[in-house]
């Protein structure tokens, strides 16, 4: 599966790891490295639990263009 997530800058310093698909599923990471990793762990731990519980996983993705 493949999932879009947000990495943004912390105030303490830290990158902050978001998978704006899966409800509560944000993490973060000393190094960009380190919120990837944190995040991909946070997604199967998501949707293992989804699974386990009969819940659905909401994947619905649209692409939109905006001018900036």
């Amino acid at each position: 599966m493949r999932f879009f997530i947000t990495l943004t800058q912390g105030e303490d310093g830290y990158i902050i790891a978001e998978c704006p698909s899966l409800d509560g599923c944000v993490t973060q990471g000393k190094t960009k490295e380190e919120a990837m990793n944190n995040i991909k762990e946070a997604i199967e731990l998501s949707i293992g639990t989804r699974k386990a519980n009969n819940l659905p996983i909401p994947l619905e993705i649209e692409e939109l263009e905006v001018a900036v």
